[in-house]
């Protein structure tokens, strides 16, 4: 198998045809033994319906719907288990990808040795209240995980067969799964500048939250990338300091009071000043810490895998 081709949908009944044909026609015009996957995240239109006509007619169709709507990263998640491609391309349903840059995408993975290709829709028919966040969003990507692209969450990418096979995408982090790639080995990372297409039936599934929410992610994901097998080396040198400098300026406030008594100077009792209640609130807060770096510990020796989806039916 040179190809596998994950589509990931939410009510797009209206495209599902008219985007296999594009797909057919570019695979069988470069001689690709191919298949496609859908992936039915709980739709409520007849989408699974035509996957399932589209399948009848067509050896390559496979198909996957889920019980009810659980989000795009355990719809990937889901069909990277079931690829046998070589080279895997993810695309969105809504014909706003091109499968003609499928071709070039291959390309890159087999003869340029990319681990992974992210498209970069350099034009967008977009309105700016959409490409304005989206930049700001990119920008911040960049810094956090330190990879030069442009277009983090386009929805056509291609992959090397061994990196779906080994990461794991939940929660939203479909959006990084460039950086996911990255923590995981897969250095090798390129870029491709892909035609955007106007959407041609329907509407968007996702809303201004998904900045929000982004944002959320990266920061989850840049911790887990810097402390996420030791937990211990983050919590536990911040709750030391804290307390090492509460335990110093109680001892400080301990020796100007019996400084001041040894004077025979009249000052209020230690614990009546604020300096020694802020004291004692470091000291408190940096136990607390210290003990949540030793929770998070007990955690990541004991994590269970987190492909919570129930699927209701395949078709192989």
């Amino acid at each position: 198998m040179d190809i596998s081709i994950v589509i990931p949908l939410l009510n797009e009944a209206e495209s599902l045809c008219e985007l296999y044909e594009w797909i057919d026609k570019v695979m069988k015009k470069e001689n690709y033994r191919f298949e496609v996957i859908f992936i039915d995240d709980g739709s409520t239109d007849n989408s699974w319906q035509i996957i399932n006509e589209l399948h009848k007619k067509h050896s390559e169709i496979k198909g996957i719907r889920f019980q009810r709507n659980y989000g795009k990263s355990p719809a990937l998640q889901s069909a990277f288990q079931k690829t046998k491609g070589d080279v895997v391309i993810t695309m969105d349903a809504d014909l706003q990808d091109s499968p003609d840059e499928i071709p070039e995408l291959y390309r890159m993975i087999k003869e340029e040795n990319y681990h992974l290709v992210s498209g970069w829709k350099k034009k967008r028919y977009d309105p700016i209240d959409k490409t304005l966040p989206t930049k700001l969003f990119n920008a911040a990507a960049r810094m956090f995980s330190g990879i030069e692209l442009h277009d983090f969450n386009c929805g056509l990418k291609a992959y090397d067969k061994n990196v779906v096979k080994n990461i794991e995408i939940y929660n939203d982090m479909h959006r990084w799964i460039p950086f996911l790639a990255k923590n995981a080995g897969f250095t090798r990372i390129g870029e491709k500048a892909v035609k955007h297409q106007a959407r041609k039936y329907g509407h968007t599934k996702f809303g201004i939250e998904r900045f929000f929410n982004g944002y959320l992610d990266l920061f989850t994901l840049w911790f887990l990338s810097k402390f996420g097998k030791k937990p211990m080396h983050f919590f536990g040198l911040i709750g030391s300091l804290m307390f090492i400098v509460g335990f110093v300026a109680i001892v400080a406030v301990g020796a100007i009071k019996w400084h001041a008594l040894y004077k025979g100077i009249s000052v209020p009792l230690i614990t009546n000043t604020p300096y020694f209640h802020i004291a004692l609130a470091s000291m408190i807060i940096g136990t607390q810490l210290f003990l949540a770096g030793f929770v998070g510990e007990l955690i990541t020796r004991n994590s269970q895998e987190r492909d919570q989806y129930t699927i209701a039916e395949e078709l192989e």
